[in-house]
């Protein structure tokens, strides 16, 4: 009988193991976009405007290529949908920071001078977001510690199920099993909690 942990498990190692992905296949990408990247990242209303300012700020473009031009500077981290980026052009002509004009029968948006002293106030904002996407983006960099870590966790799983199949354990090695597994949490907390200072 297979529980959830068994399904992500063969996703993500036992996959690997049976030769169907390694690091940088399409199965491990699948797993890891479901399993390990959480919610797609998201730009405060704000920091979207600005965003767009900048992308508008080198040339004039349509919405789809600002879309694109965020997308390709935040190395794929974050690509504003066009429900969110349409709207914001919108507030950016009420504001007077962009403007339409037509380029070969397209609909552009361009920044105006108002605009380009809006994006100016506000680039270390601009700055800072890339940065901090760029710098959480390459988890692909890592895949192959990430996948012996996976699979030694899986390794363990699998070592508590064959204990349980061949009858279950005494109680006295359960309790060591506890708390030899207590101090490895609390040692990979403590090393884990310090990633996110």
């Amino acid at each position: 009988m297979h529980g959830p942990w068994d399904r992500d498990w063969s996703r993500m190692g036992g996959g690997w193991a049976r030769g169907r992905g390694g690091p940088g296949s399409d199965v491990w990408a699948a797993a890891l976009s479901d399993w390990w990247r959480g919610p797609t990242p998201r730009a405060e209303r704000g920091t979207v405007r600005w965003l767009v300012l900048d992308a508008i700020a080198p040339q004039p473009r349509h919405g789809y290529e600002i879309i694109q031009a965020i997308g390709e500077k935040s190395a794929g981290a974050y690509r504003p949908s066009p429900g969110v980026v349409y709207p914001t052009l919108q507030m950016l002509e009420e504001l007077g920071h962009a403007r339409t004009a037509e380029i070969e029968g397209r609909k552009v948006y361009e920044i105006t001078d108002d605009g380009r002293r809006e994006l100016q106030a506000h680039a270390d904002e601009v700055a800072e977001f890339y940065d901090n996407q760029n710098e959480s983006a390459p988890w692909e960099n890592h895949a192959e510690d990430l996948a012996y870590v996976m699979k030694r966790v899986g390794r363990l799983v699998r070592l508590f199920k064959k204990s349980v199949h061949r009858g279950g354990l005494r109680p006295v090695t359960m309790r060591k099993a506890r708390k030899v597994l207590d101090e490895a949490l609390e040692k990979l907390e403590e090393l884990l909690t310090q990633e996110d200072l």
